[in-house]
């Protein structure tokens, strides 16, 4: 199942419709058309049907407007993420696959980003870092629960006046681990 529920997700277009609809969001096709106006309508129409067999996203809502029904989606109540079991089953090479994807959409976004004809990347807020930290296992769930908490504020926040959309991208990747204690600082 990871592989084709990864597979599905990975594409550029619907992450962005994923996006869209995180925090618990409904939106019709309208509705996520003028938040991603990069994407053609029949394009999105495209991909809301494969996240829809997919099994991603489900219909919230459907009513009658003006002889045609409108639909308002949400994501799947079974979660966009795999299980701990289809992550397990996955081959390293799947990994390496899945990882190489997400990455690629992130140079996507960046290469567009940079496409501009105007473009002030301090004032724009444009950054990527790497720190390493050292935290026991505890540590780094409080700190993934404190960023999550900070991260799902700031996405329930609708577009209007002022607002740009901004993509806020992490990767946690471990070091190997070693049981040699000279490696450790005292």
């Amino acid at each position: 199942m990871i592989r084709s529920k990864s597979g599905l997700i990975l594409h550029p277009v619907r992450m962005k419709i994923i996006q869209t609809l995180i925090g618990g969001r409904m939106l019709t096709v309208q509705q996520m058309a003028e938040r991603l106006p990069d994407v053609p309508q029949a394009t999105l129409y495209r991909h809301l049907n494969l996240l829809l067999k997919g099994g991603v996203l489900e219909i919230a809502e459907e009513k009658q407007v003006r002889g045609a029904v409108e639909r308002t989606y949400r994501l799947a109540l079974s979660g966009i993420d795999p299980t701990p079991e289809e992550v397990s089953a996955a081959t390293r090479e799947e990994h390496m696959q899945f990882f190489m994807q997400f990455v690629a959409g992130l140079i996507g976004e960046f290469g567009s980003y940079l496409e501009q004809d105007k473009m002030d990347m301090f004032k724009d807020g444009v950054a990527f870092r790497q720190a390493a930290l050292y935290l026991t296992d505890e540590e780094l769930r409080q700190l993934l629960y404190t960023i999550g908490g900070a991260v799902m504020q700031a996405m329930a926040n609708e577009p209007g006046p002022g607002r740009r959309k901004r993509t806020l991208a992490t990767i946690l990747i471990p070091a190997p681990e070693t049981t040699n204690p000279e490696n450790y600082r005292k």
